[in-house]
Formats: structure tokens, sequence, C-alpha cells
């Protein structure tokens, strides 16, 4: 080979070897975001675990909600809202798994709570179920949770969405199987072949996939999240019924056109 050629090959290798640190050096950055967002989604979720359990009696759920609900409704972007007619704000908005632990117990203990206030008129509340995990079998379960979720008619939405969590498996447990999902929504009075054949053939996976990305651009890194007219309520206030009605209620004086219609 000829000088000019040998030094050509050269360049070639010094060029490949650069292409081939600067992919390692890329692949070294990422992997240290990753860790540190998963590590800081760790430390969100104990925080969270810790504050919801050392109040009220370790955790203990509160007693279930007899009363009238709110009507309920599904938005274009496949949410479910649980409002009186004419209540604007203020908006709770409401960031779940359905495999989420944390979640069931938050429902446990605030979901009262929260369809108490949403029958008052005093606040509108806003379901967004998304899949957040991403690892077997817990990815599936909450795949499955979702999608019979979006499968469901926004009438017997919130009956449903207690009895999924109702049904929860354990965490490493495989779970959600479609015909239990089924089962369980004929007990709230779903039933049917256009919910058996949605629930079956997963029809509504593209919505849950659209929810999920709305959950990340809303900056959503663990659940449950709850947001009140835009801010992220603190792990304080998701740990005591009576902090979230205080809170609610004194947004809804902030708020204008809060509150139940007059």
């Amino acid at each position: 080979m000829s000088k000019p050629g040998r030094d050509r090959s050269a360049r070639q290798r010094l060029a490949a070897e650069r292409s081939r640190q600067a992919a390692r050096e890329r692949r070294r950055r990422l992997l240290l975001v990753v860790v540190g967002a998963v590590a800081a989604a760790a430390v969100v979720v104990v925080i969270v675990v810790v504050v919801l359990t050392r109040d009220g009696g370790g955790g203990k759920p509160a007693p279930a909600y007899t009363g009238a609900l709110a009507p309920t409704s599904r938005q274009s972007d496949g949410a479910v809202v649980m409002a009186r007619p004419g209540v604007a704000r203020p908006v709770l908005q409401i960031f779940e798994d359905f495999q989420c632990p944390i979640c069931k117990d938050l429902e446990d203990k605030q979901g009262p709570t929260i369809k108490e206030l949403a029958a008052a008129g005093k606040v509108k509340t806003v379901y967004r179920p998304f899949q957040l995990f991403q690892q077997e079998p817990l990815s599936g379960n909450s795949r499955r949770a979702a999608n019979a979720a979006a499968c469901a008619p926004a009438d017997r939405w919130i009956q449903y969405h207690d009895q999924i969590y109702a049904h929860q498996p354990a965490e490493g447990d495989k779970g959600f199987a479609d015909p239990d999902l089924i089962t369980w929504a004929g007990a709230v009075g779903i039933s049917g072949a256009p919910f058996t054949t949605c629930v079956d053939k997963a029809q509504k996976t593209a919505e849950v996939d659209r929810a999920t990305a709305y959950a990340e651009r809303a900056g959503v890194t663990a659940t449950p999240w709850l947001t009140l007219d835009g801010a992220k309520l603190s792990g304080e206030v998701l740990a005591s019924p009576d902090a979230l009605r205080k809170a609610i209620e004194d947004a809804g004086r902030k708020s204008p056109g809060g509150g139940a219609p007059s």
C-alpha cells in the first residue's frame, strides 16, 4: 500500500475509533441519566409511602362513600371527569396506574373525600389512568387494567375504577386478566359484547399510549400524582383527608367561578 493510502487508512481507523469512543460516552451519559431518574423516582415513591402511611392509622382505609356521585363524562383525550354541571374550578387531576400499590392506598384513604367534594360541587375531578410500569408482569397488568377502564362507559366508570383497585394483584404477580376484568365490570352493571370485545381485543391500547405520553409531557415521574389547578399536591396533603379537603376548599375560594353553580 502506498504511503498516501496508508495515511488515509490510518485516518479512517482513527476516525472510526473516535466515533466509537463518542458513542460509548453517549451511552455512559445516558446510563447516568437513566439511573439518576430511576433513583429520583424511587425516592419520590419512598417519600409518598412514608407520608401516606404515617398518618391516619397507618394508611387505614377511610369509611366508604355511600352518597350520590357527581355526573361523569369522558373528555376527547380519554380522561374521565367527575363534576356537577357548571363546576369548572378548582380542578383536581389524578394521574394513576391501577397496578400502583400507593395509588390503591390513596384511593382507599382519599377516594371518599374526593367523591364527596365532587358531589357537593366543590371540585372538578379529572382522572388520568396511564401505564407507568414498563417491566413485566407489572407492565402487562397496568396495560390491561388501563385498557379495560378506557373501554368502560363513563356513567359507570367510577364504580369500575373502584372495582379494579379492589382486585389489584400483589406486586410481582401476574393479574388483571381479561376474563376477570370483564367479570368485575359485570358486578357494577357493565356488560355486553362491545365492552367484552374491547377488553379481549385490547382495543383501547392506543388511547392508553396517548394517556401515558400526556403524563410524560406533564412531568409525571411517579404515581399517585395529583395536581390542584395545575400545582402538584404535597405528600402531606395526600396523607390527610382533612388537609385535602382544606386545599380544595381554599382553591375554590380563590378560583373565579369555583364551587357549585348558583
